[in-house]
């Protein structure tokens, strides 16, 4: 009994605290844990996001300069892409972590506006590092923010505008936009005007006369050749494969497409077996049997009326010589995703058995042209098939030559894409240049007023937030940030609600720069969680003890 007493009062003594008595502490976590409370914890959040807005703000806008990336693989890669260089960063810090997150869900919900996603989070961190210091409370603070957001939000129902698929300038712009100070951008309309050309011919009403946009119904392709203003739009499909037989024709104008699943030969027999012949009549007879058999695929194809083949599977030689002879463009052994593409963009069934195709299994096409490429290393054909207006795909082939160039201005058309998609499906633009922020800021500042408590100063904070975009502009733009802002709050104050920065940084009216309305909505409405998510720790610990 003596012993158990004593692991009694030996555990007793080790669940007190230090606090002077001789008692010991209890021990929860290693020796090497680091704990830090208080303002510490502010200062390094916010220290974080400040640097790592500070990183991105430089690519900003029309003026925006490149980030070099240096992977650890020994790659290098030039970009002012703000997805792409958040996407490449190895970060450490929890902070830091966030705002990766951060940049991943704006970049997955809407194809754009990561950076200045990014920027807002980072200045209303900045922001209420400061009020944290002066003593406010940290769920004060987020209550404001919060408020500010709704009555942001509530702005921009107020002030954007209806789009359409019929508003092709405004969709022309917000492409313009999006693919500004990318290397998708260029002196003409080439490519704003392919991205909007392919949206468009993809985009359907349904019984509601909602539109409907699939990006994914939309490919892009790279030529290799000429520049990037030879870029041009193909309505249908591009395929780049070897073609082995010489004798297909290169070019064939207006006709109709047959696309089979199924193989087109002698179907092998699953058991092995043997057949005796002991005579040549024998062997010719069993020789003419295939031959007929043969024939008879090639025979239903030609009386179907089709002049292009596309097949998933393979097709025997003889079948694609007597096909050949008929004058008919063949292709087999397709990818099973490139042959429903193919009837997707043809309008074509595809077909599982030879025996189902009819003329009315068929799809259409406008012109198929084959030029080749000369590659040394894999020397192959690149098809061009143009279905025209009945298109149900669209191809956007990039001109220019390949590698990273090439990957960059991709990126900024997939970018114009997703803006000018969710444009049409939300049916709403709104100005750019940051126009709406400044506006934005004005009206939390007016609302603020009605707010008696601390959480005005939290608002007034989400507004000096909200103008960190059109500084962004201006600063990049060589400008001085204060000046610009100035100029611009004059501006809107006066009534020009369109005001915003416009390419030399300076504060002007911008009655045709459009930006996608609902980018800019989640791009707040996240930095603002993000932010709030970051303000709610009160403690941070780590086992590394730095």
């Amino acid at each position: 009994m003596k012993g158990f007493f004593n692991r009694r009062l030996l555990a007793s003594l080790m669940a007190q605290p230090n606090d002077g008595s001789g008692r010991a502490p209890v021990a929860i976590v290693r020796p090497t844990t680091s704990v830090t409370s208080g303002v510490e914890v502010t200062q390094k959040l916010v220290g974080a996001a400040v640097a790592f807005g500070n990183l991105i703000s430089g690519t900003f806008g029309p003026n925006g300069l490149d980030k070099m990336l240096y992977k650890t693989n020994g790659e290098a890669a030039v970009t002012n892409d703000g997805a792409k260089i958040v996407a490449e960063l190895l970060v450490k810090h929890p902070a830091a972590k966030a705002f990766v997150l951060l940049a991943e869900s704006q970049e997955n919900a809407c194809g754009d506006g990561v950076t200045g996603c990014l920027i807002i989070a980072s200045e209303l961190m900045r922001e209420a590092g400061r009020l944290l210091e002066k003593g406010l409370h940290p769920l004060i603070l987020i209550n404001g923010y919060q408020s500010a957001l709704k009555y942001t939000l509530d702005h921009l129902e107020e002030v954007e505008e209806e789009v359409s698929l019929s508003d092709k300038e405004i969709l022309l712009s917000i492409a313009k936009t999006a693919m500004t100070g990318t290397s998708a951008e260029t002196k003409d309309d080439t490519i704003p005007e392919a991205v909007i050309e392919a949206v468009i011919q993809v985009a359907d009403i349904d019984e509601e006369g909602t539109p409907i946009v699939n990006t994914e119904d939309i490919r892009i392709s790279k030529s290799g050749e000429g520049s990037i203003s030879q870029t041009k739009l193909v309505r249908g499909l591009i395929i780049e494969r070897r073609i082995g037989l010489d004798r297909i024709p290169r070019s064939i104008e207006r006709g109709k497409v047959a696309v089979l699943s199924c193989p087109l030969e002698i179907q092998q027999t699953t058991r092995e077996s043997e057949v005796e012949i002991s005579t040549a009549e024998q062997w010719e007879g069993f020789i003419d049997a295939e031959q007929k058999i043969l024939d008879s695929k090639s025979e239903k194809i030609i009386a179907s009326g089709a002049k292009v083949l596309f097949c998933a599977e393979s097709i025997d030689s003889r079948i694609l010589h007597r096909l050949a002879d008929e004058g008919m463009f063949i292709l087999d052994n397709l990818e099973r995703s490139g042959a429903e593409d193919l009837a997707k963009a043809t309008g074509a069934l595809m077909i599982n058995h030879i025996d189902d195709l009819t003329e009315e299994t068929l799809g259409v096409f406008d012109s198929l042209t084959v030029s080749k490429i000369d590659d040394t290393e894999e020397p192959r054909d690149r098809i061009y098939l143009e279905v025209g207006k009945s298109s149900g795909l669209s191809t956007i082939d990039v001109g220019g030559g390949v590698g990273v160039a090439s990957e960059e201005i991709i990126r900024g058309i997939y970018d114009a894409l997703r803006s000018v998609s969710a444009s049409i499906l939300t049916g709403s633009a709104v100005c750019g240049g940051g126009s709406f922020h400044m506006s934005a800021s004005l009206h939390v500042r007016e609302k603020s007023e009605m707010h008696s408590g601390k959480e005005r100063l939290a608002m007034e904070a989400f507004a000096r937030a909200l103008e960190a975009i059109p500084a962004t502009l201006a600063s990049n733009a060589g400008q001085h940030r204060l000046d610009s802002l100035l100029s611009l709050t004059a501006l809107q104050r006066n009534g020009s609600s369109n005001a915003g920065i416009n390419k030399y940084g300076e504060a002007s009216q911008l009655d045709s720069i459009f930006e996608c309305a609902d980018s800019v909505a989640h791009a707040i409405e996240a930095a603002c969680e993000t932010a709030c998510g970051l303000l709610r720790v009160d403690q941070v610990i780590s086992a590394r003890g730095d």
